[in-house]
Formats: C-alpha cells, sequence, structure tokens
C-alpha cells in the first residue's frame, strides 16, 4: 500500500472517531489524519488517533491545526545533543517549499555562506550549515588530507573580504556518500551566514536551480540550469542530475532551489559530455548530519568512517595466545 493510500485510509478511520478537541495534520497529495497530537518532534508528530498512535514524519506533513487554531509546519530543526535543557540547533531546514525569488537577490543574501575548502593537494567547495563554522563538502575533497584551510568571503562596507581560517577539524566522514563535515576552530573566527538545507524530494523535474562554487578556482561562480532527473543510478547510488554547469572545484558546493534552499551537494560531472552534472541529494546530508557520532573521523584511522570499540578482556586474551 502506498504512502498516500495508507494515509488517505486513515484519515477516513480517523474521522469517524470522536475527539473532544481534535486536531488536523494536513499530509501531502491533499490526504490528513485526525487526531490528538501528543508530540511535536523535530521529524515526527506523534498522533492517537483512538485506536493506535501514528508517528507521522514531518517530510510528509504541510501543516497541522490544534484545537481549530492553524499552526503551520514549522523548519526542521536538529540538535547537536539530547537532555535536559536548550540546545543550540545544529542546522535548519525546511519541509514547507518557500516561494521562489530571482538568482541574483539570493547570491547575495546566501554569497557568504559557501566557501572554499582548500588542502596541499587541491581545492573544492563547501557551505557553513551553522553559525558556528560547521561546514559540508565532500569527503574525496579532504581524502588522505589532514593540513585544510578554508577561504571565506565576508560582506565589508559593501565590499568582499577574503578571510583564510587554518584551524579546521574533521568532524565526520562518510566515504560511500563522498560527504565530510568540518569545524573552523580559529579562536578569532566571527560567526558565520549559513544556509537552510531544503527538500529535494519537492522538486520537480524541470525546475530550475543554481550552483555557486568555486570551479577551476575561479571562486564565487554562479552557474544556473534545470534538474533533469531526480533519481539518476550511478555505481549503486541515486544523483540528482542537472544541467547546471559543474566543474574540478566546484565539488563539496550548494545546489540551491529558487527559494535559496541546499537540495543536493555537488559532486562529479561526466567530462566528455556538457550539461552533465550530478549532486547528492540533500535527504542524505541530513541523514549524515543526524548519524554523524556514527561517522566521527578519527586520525588514527582517517580513512574509516567508522569507531570500533575495544574487545572484551576475555575475548582479548585469546586473540593474544594467553
Amino acid at each position: 500500500m502506498s504512502l498516500k493510500k495508507h494515509f488517505t485510509f486513515l484519515a477516513l478511520v480517523c474521522c469517524a472517531a470522536s475527539f473532544a478537541s481534535a486536531d488536523t495534520i494536513q499530509l501531502k497529495d491533499k490526504a490528513a489524519v485526525t487526531g490528538k497530537i501528543l508530540a511535536e518532534k523535530s521529524d515526527a508528530l506523534v498522533v492517537d488517533v483512538g485506536y493506535t498512535v501514528l508517528v507521522i514524519p514531518r517530510g510528509s506533513v504541510l501543516g497541522f491545526s490544534k484545537n481549530d487554531t492553524v499552526a503551520p509546519q514549522t523548519p526542521v530543526v536538529a540538535n547537536p545533543a539530547a537532555g535536559a535543557g536548550a540546545a543550540p540547533q545544529f542546522y535548519t531546514a525546511d519541509a514547507l517549499a518557500s516561494p521562489a525569488r530571482d538568482v541574483s537577490s539570493l547570491v547575495k543574501q546566501i554569497g557568504e555562506a559557501v566557501v572554499q575548502v582548500r588542502t596541499p593537494e587541491g581545492l573544492g567547495s563547501g557551505f557553513f550549515i551553522n553559525a558556528d563554522g560547521y561546514l559540508i563538502t565532500n569527503f574525496h575533497v579532504i581524502e588522505g588530507e589532514t593540513e585544510l584551510s578554508v577561504e571565506v568571503y565576508h560582506q565589508n562596507n559593501g565590499q568582499l573580504q577574503r578571510d583564510t581560517y587554518k584551524q579546521v577539524r574533521i568532524v565526520a566522514i562518510n566515504k560511500f556518500h563522498d560527504l565530510s563535515l568540518l569545524h573552523i576552530e580559529d579562536k578569532d573566527a566571527p560567526k558565520f551566514k549559513f544556509i537552510t538545507l531544503g527538500n529535494s524530494e519537492a522538486l520537480n523535474v524541470g525546475d530550475s536551480v543554481f550552483a555557486i562554487g568555486s570551479p577551476l578556482g575561479l571562486e564565487r561562480t554562479v552557474t544556473q540550469g534545470i534538474l533533469s532527473t531526480k533519481t539518476r543510478e550511478l555505481e549503486g547510488e541515486l544523483y540528482l542530475q542537472t544541467s547546471t554547469q559543474i566543474n574540478p572545484g566546484n565539488s563539496g558546493g550548494p545546489l540551491f532551489n529558487l527559494a535559496g534552499e541546499v537540495v543536493g551537494v555537488t559532486n562529479m560531472k561526466i567530462t566528455f559530455g556538457e550539461g552533465l552534472g550530478f549532486a547528492i541529494p540533500v535527504e542524505l546530508v541530513k541523514s549524515f548530519l543526524d548519524h554523524r557520532d556514527a561517522f566521527a573521523y578519527a586520525a588514527d584511522n582517517p580513512n574509516n568512517p567508522y569507531r570500533y570499540l575495544e574487545p572484551p578482556s576475555r575475548t582479548k586474551q585469546k586473540a593474544d595466545g594467553k
């Protein structure tokens, strides 16, 4: 049963139930669920529909009303730590489609959040996901490297000023999805402009998208195209294919929708063709960030995204022949 049919069926059943103060959750494809919202989590709504409790993913929710008071769907926010006390948001992701704007105004607004990532062997692009200096780039940009620097372009009296930060820590890597999480740790680092993560599933083939990056070292280059397909399979992975021009140096940079939200991370092109660029869907980026502890970078094993615990003492003794 499809998600649409499943939720439509639930909506019909729930309408027959009686609630003293019913809440209504509007889903995609004009479906709805009626019940009592028990909890509003960052990634889901927990709803009591009378005979059972549903956990509805935020990505399937367009909005909801509580006690006849409309409460629009709020942006999904992931926190770096759980527990008591309010934790600062680690990244912001908008589940709703924001209004489209012209590329020129968007570049002026979000251009500062796109950076260059340099290593002794080359360079790539990246983008900030929060104000504290955490940024995303490709794994292949920093693969095998530990001496990293990040070049940021700050607005200063209407002019762009390039600042280089050299205290850059590798926080997490996922070489299978070609993603890396870095952190600028320079003592004099300011708060950084950052970008909202969007929803590539809301895109349609033919929608306009654009990229900002440093192809061949030409920093802050803007290219625009369309989404050619959402499900291009290459070596067992699904990518967004775009006609947006992507070249070496764009790797790790953001692919935007016309709301200025990241919908993908550019990472490769077909060199013997034109307009054949590819990007990692932003949903994989969110999953990587949500589970970054599982991909924590270990200096003693830099090519392995996993960390293993020491074996139990009894097993260790047997392995040592004792």
